[in-house]
């Protein structure tokens, strides 16, 4: 009782301001990690005939390496400018607006297709065909996309210079292979004019990407 004579509270025992404020902390920790996430990316798409003639090209690599190789669907055949990674599912719009305000009245890239490429060239872990940038058009793209998208706290820039490639097949879990010199696809030129913010739904089977949003160039 306290002295006027109405129940008070019992004393606070040491040590239970703590504990509580832990539990909130797992708590909270373990909401945000149920939180719904959306794993994202920025790319340019490709046209038919660039991706047919990728996959072509690829066909007889694939052949060589057995089963250590899992080609990307050829629909689904890219160029990542931008990997969000995870990102809470409540940010897409916010991330697609910033897409659109970043790229939108830049010209399109004159492009050709380069070298067949092993990434990273020790320890390959995909295929992949690099693309001639001679005016650095995607390349000033990429870079408008890095700084608006990292100024929203979505992206973390990469230290090393921007790559342009498209990935045609992965190395399977478990595998290995050597990184063979590879032959050359034709040097087919084309224009890149079509930015897109994608969603990658992960299966056992690979991965399906469904476009969000998406901006024309200036051609």
């Amino acid at each position: 009782m306290t002295d006027g004579g109405r129940p008070g509270r019992e004393p606070r025992r040491p040590g239970s301001e703590s504990r509580r404020s832990g539990s909130e902390s797992r708590r909270s920790g373990s909401e945000a990690r149920r939180e719904p996430r959306a794993r994202l990316f920025v790319a340019l798409e490709l046209p038919a005939p660039i991706r047919e003639a990728l996959a072509s090209w690829r066909g007889p690599v694939l052949a060589a390496a057995s089963d250590a190789l899992r080609p990307l669907a050829d629909e689904g055949l890219h160029v990542t400018l931008c990997f969000l990674g995870g990102q809470p599912a409540d940010q897409v719009h916010a991330v697609l607006a910033a897409v659109l305000a970043a790229v939108s009245g830049l010209p399109a890239a004159p492009l050709r297709l380069g070298d067949g490429l092993w990434l990273p060239r020790r320890g390959p872990k995909v295929l992949a065909v690099g693309l001639a940038d001679p005016a650095g058009v995607l390349s000033a793209v990429q870079a408008q996309l890095s700084d608006a998208l990292a100024s929203g706290g979505w992206y973390r820039p990469e230290r090393r210079p921007y790559l342009p490639h498209v990935t045609v097949a992965r190395v399977r879990h478990g595998a290995r292979v050597r990184a063979e010199p590879l032959a050359a696809p034709a040097a087919l030129e084309f224009t890149g004019s079509r930015v897109t913010l994608y969603r990658s739904h992960l299966s056992p089977s690979g991965a399906r990407y469904e476009p969000l949003g998406s901006v024309e160039l200036s051609v």
